[in-house]
């Protein structure tokens, strides 16, 4: 299992709020996987995708992509003829704020990962929506941790103990939930760092989390994480 990242280069035909871009990715995306058969099976398969993106970057100071500027997405998957594709159809590929003019694509190494930190919120389900006051920080620790093995399993065809230890610490790097706009609503999810366990097998998991992400709506841009090496 190998995870392939995608710098693809965008450049911004409209001006665009950092508040709104989300949305305008996920539409540039959706829209070049739907002109492929196969793909357009797999976008509407409600299966976990596994890919995930980042924000375009570098970020403004005022927060607003500026028109005619050109910023680097990361796409990142464990599915090879997934970046594949990305990197070829994506090019000279646009949307009416979007329009894709290279990239490159390369294998993130495999190393030993001493700590795993959130590019963008990472978000957990829960019946009553944000998990603060419905829960205990320990079972919103083992909704992330079941998540992704449960991603590992089915990529890997695989079974494993869902009692591993993935991580030896986690830490929270922000103060209040931060608001995520998706499908007309506010989403909160949280910013964090995980020192990574030594162990072969949460080394797997952690370096197969930076190809599919960490809790849910990975292929919406959330969850994102990335990785210091020893």
């Amino acid at each position: 299992m190998l995870v392939f990242e995608y710098q693809c280069k965008l450049k911004f035909l409209k001006s665009i709020n950092h508040k709104t871009i989300a949305e305008k990715i996920n539409y540039f995306l959706d829209s070049v996987l739907a002109k492929d058969q196969e793909f357009l099976q797999y976008h509407e398969n409600k299966g976990y995708k596994y890919y995930v993106t980042d924000a375009p970057w570098p970020i403004e100071k005022d927060g607003i992509y500026k028109e005619g500027k050109v910023y680097t997405l990361r796409i990142r998957t464990v599915k090879q003829e997934l970046a594949e594709f990305f990197s070829e159809k994506l090019y000279a590929h646009t949307s009416k704020e979007l329009l894709g003019i290279g990239g490159k694509l390369r294998i993130i190494p495999k190393k030993h990962i001493e700590e795993l930190y959130s590019i963008t919120p990472i978000v957990v389900k829960t019946d009553e929506g944000y998990w603060r006051g419905n829960m205990t920080v320990p079972e919103f620790e083992k909704i992330i941790k079941i998540n992704l093995i449960k991603k590992y399993k089915q990529f890997m065809g695989q079974n494993i103990s869902e009692d591993i230890l993935l991580y030896d610490v986690m830490k929270f790097n922000n103060r209040v939930p931060i608001k995520v706009s998706y499908k007309n609503i506010n989403l909160l999810g949280d910013k964090l760092s995980f020192r990574i366990s030594n162990e072969q097998l949460s080394q797997e998991l952690a370096y197969f989390a930076l190809g599919v992400g960490l809790g849910c709506n990975n292929a919406r841009g959330l969850g994102f994480v990335n990785y210091k090496y020893l």
